[in-house]
């Protein structure tokens, strides 16, 4: 009786979707690239946006609070119903978002209209993170964590080239200039329309499987998947509300403390952004082989002795430090995501648009309350509280261990 059954096609089926497929993930990745690169060029005009429209810290903070918020706010709901009923070219009209925030960011000489801008680029990146991140878990097999650092290093590479572009060629001319950078989202509209095409044709031959993924997770109790999952959007907090003090104070604290110039200022950010680029690619594979809670516990605590020491130095030991801490801090996320997508199988577009949303949600929350805490102490002063927040991550030690028959199926495919 036995073997009969083991003879019918439904092996093939689970092979071929076992199978990581590069090609999309390199789509996707490159995708993300373009997308968070012109996501990045929104700090990186701060210094022109605040002496062009006489702004203050407070204000600009709530630049990136209209950003974030718009953004955390709705990946949540677009990963819940894409769960129930996925859309495969929802990719590109969200990138049709960003294009359009990226128009009327181009010609914005008010305060409202650089909100408003901001709030559709926000909605392009609500729509495309969760989306994008399915794809990529999609596209993945066994092997999700690699799958998640590429993905993840298009974002964080984009991310760390917006300010470069910014020095380049928004900072000499203005920010008119912002309008060339359109062309880049209607490249990004032609891959993800590409990307849709697969995404439709791999739901048509195998359906998403909910049901299937989640015989696939370890059966733990609610309370300890709800306590693994509020573990770990505190450690997001901690993630995010850190790197806010360094994505959008990181140009005024170098001016502030080291007198250098805007230009300067913003290669400094990028080689920062960079770091974090080179240390997302990291996480996954390392997550792979041997388990995501010891990149998680690595990567946020071990950034902490670089972070504390940061307010205290010199440029060049600034620039040192900031690098180091990008390259430990940013290999957590990958390993976060995929930790609780395996903790809630079956729940890939909630899990990623509530981990997507509240990652963008700190980062706005905390540009917005570290703007206000400048403006009523120092920029000197924000580092100093800042540095603290790394030592959450020794909540790691409470997590579950969840990961054991993934990873020796990580290590078979490999």
């Amino acid at each position: 009786m036995k073997m009969p059954q083991q003879k019918v096609p439904r092996p093939r089926v689970d092979a071929d979707v076992e199978t990581t497929v590069f090609t999309v993930l390199f789509a996707i990745s490159v995708s993300h690239l373009l997308n968070d690169t012109m996501q990045s060029l929104i700090p990186a005009t701060y210094p022109l946006i605040k002496h062009s429209l006489a702004l203050n810290f407070a204000q600009i903070g709530l630049i990136t609070f209209v950003f974030q918020i718009t953004a955390s706010l709705l990946q949540p709901a677009v990963g819940f119903l894409t769960d129930r009923k996925p859309q495969p070219f929802s990719l590109a009209a969200g990138m049709t978002f960003t294009l359009c925030g990226l128009l009327l960011l181009s010609q914005a000489h008010s305060y409202p209209l650089v909100l408003l801008s901001v709030a559709l680029v926000g909605m392009g990146s609500a729509v495309f993170h969760p989306e994008s991140s399915r794809v990529a878990y999609m596209a993945a097999g066994r092997r999700r964590g690699l799958a998640q650092s590429v993905f993840q290093v298009g974002g964080n590479t984009g991310a760390s080239l917006g300010p470069l572009l910014a020095a380049l060629i928004i900072s000499p001319h203005g920010q008119r200039e912002i309008i060339w950078f359109t062309l880049v989202a209607l490249l990004g509209i032609v891959i993800l329309a590409n990307v849709g095409v697969w995404y439709r044709r791999r739901i048509a031959e195998h359906g998403l499987s909910r049901k299937a993924a989640r015989r696939e997770g370890q059966p733990l109790p609610r309370r300890v998947v709800t306590l693994s999952v509020a573990i770990l959007l505190v450690l997001i907090f901690s993630k995010y509300f850190y790197l806010a003090s360094l994505t959008s104070y990181y140009t005024f604290y170098l001016i502030s403390k080291f007198g250098v110039s805007v230009a300067s200022s913003q290669i400094y950010l990028f080689v920062f952004l960079f770091a974090v680029a080179a240390g997302t690619i990291i996480g996954g594979p390392i997550g792979d082989r041997f388990g995501r809670k010891i990149v998680i516990w690595a990567s946020i605590l071990g950034s902490a002795p670089f972070a504390l020491i940061l307010p205290h130095v010199g440029l060049a030991a600034t620039a040192v430090l900031s690098v180091c801490v990008g390259l430990v801090l940013a290999s957590a996320f990958s390993a976060i995501l995929v930790y609780a997508q395996e903790l809630l199988p079956g729940r890939v577009g909630v899990i990623s648009g509530l981990f997507f949303g509240f990652a963008f949600g700190m980062g706005g929350i905390g540009s917005a309350l570290l703007g206000i805490l400048a403006d009523h102490t120092s920029i000197r002063f924000v580092y100093e509280v800042c540095s603290f927040l790394p030592l959450i991550g020794i909540l790691t030690v409470l997590l579950p261990n969840i990961e054991g028959d993934s990873r020796r199926g990580s290590r078979r495919a490999a």
